[in-house]
């Protein structure tokens, strides 16, 4: 049983609308635990956003979300990842994912007399990893191969404004703790866990792929961050993954068939993570092709371009996938 290493870079804009209004300060008339109430709501705000990026997602993998209103946010996702069992007779199944976001919110600075938005730039990098154990519960009679599979995983990743906001503010702001905005940094640790019913079946009529996966992870800030963003997050969702390949017609390259791909996938977000960015659900449906070189010594055996349109509740877009398996 194999899994392939999936390459998800976007060559297409998703389109998505998403609620996510600019957050306000004001420097007047606040006690101190309302303070820390904000501050705290803000670090968690902060590893929230990441908690999209450390769990492997077809649906989420790609995202550029945005709003039509002047308070827009952005929000822009990527992740490459992939995962495969060592083999039958080991079955420790390895996975591994690297994810990229950019957020982009802006808050209305006030000191009482006068205010002014600061539009603020936030990058963060995040890699995830995990090693499960295949415990295999039947083969059909076609040849299919149903699996359970309990996983371990762990990430890492950091946060960092890329704006100096300057002295104005600084000045202005007293009794809140701007650190993190001017230029600051979070970084954070996960811990968590997977539980994923797999079905394989590969034939050369056609090749099936289902899983049901849910994952978890408690996201935690630790050293090196600073002080107003200093919090934690759950990641937690259930995905439905459905992928069919089939030779298309009698056509074949590299010696062998050229096949069609069908795909569909739904991520339902869980706890936290539920209406995070405006919905509570993604769903995902896609086509394209694969090209098998198996026939030849090289590492890659099959390429797959896949188109996906990606769609829920007031929300569409649509993305390219490049996937490989070796």
């Amino acid at each position: 049983m194999k899994h392939p290493l999936c390459l998800l870079y976007r060559l297409g804009c998703a389109l998505f609308a998403a609620n996510l209004p600019m957050a306000s300060l004001s420097a007047s008339n606040n006690l101190d635990d309302q303070e820390g109430d904000w501050a705290q709501k803000r670090a968690n705000a902060v590893i929230s956003l990441m908690t999209f990026s450390v769990v492997p997602d077809i649906t989420a993998s790609n995202l550029d979300i945005g709003s039509s209103t002047g308070q827009s946010s952005a929000l822009n996702m990527g992740q490459l990842g992939g995962g495969a069992t060592l083999s039958e007779a080991v079955p420790i199944y390895l996975e591994g994912a690297l994810g990229y976001s950019r957020y982009d919110p802006q808050f209305v600075i006030s000191n009482g007399a006068e205010s002014r938005t600061i539009p603020t730039k936030w990058n963060s990098l995040t890699a995830s990893g995990g090693i499960g154990w295949d415990v295999t519960l039947r083969k059909d009679p076609r040849g299919g191969h149903w699996v359970l599979r309990p996983i371990a995983n762990v990430s890492l990743g950091t946060m960092a404004s890329d704006l100096r906001i300057g002295n104005w503010l600084l000045d202005r702001t007293k009794g809140y703790s701007l650190d993190f905005l001017d230029g600051g940094q979070l970084n954070m640790y996960g811990l968590g866990g997977s539980l994923m019913l797999d079905y394989e079946l590969f034939s050369p009529a056609q090749d099936i792929d289902a899983e049901l996966r849910y994952s978890y992870q408690h996201l935690q800030s630790f050293g090196g961050t600073s002080t107003s963003v200093r919090g934690h997050a759950e990641a937690e969702n259930l995905g439905l993954y459905l992928r069919r390949r089939a030779p298309l017609f009698h056509w074949t390259l590299l010696d062998r068939p050229v096949r069609y791909v069908l795909e569909g996938a739904h991520t339902a977000y869980l706890g936290e993570q539920r209406g995070l960015l405006g919905f509570d659900s993604l769903n995902s449906i896609g086509a394209g092709l694969e090209l098998d070189s198996s026939k030849y010594d090289i590492i890659v055996t099959r390429t797959r371009l896949v188109a996906r349109y990606m769609f829920s509740h007031n929300t569409s877009g649509y993305s390219i996938g490049l996937a490989m398996s070796f």
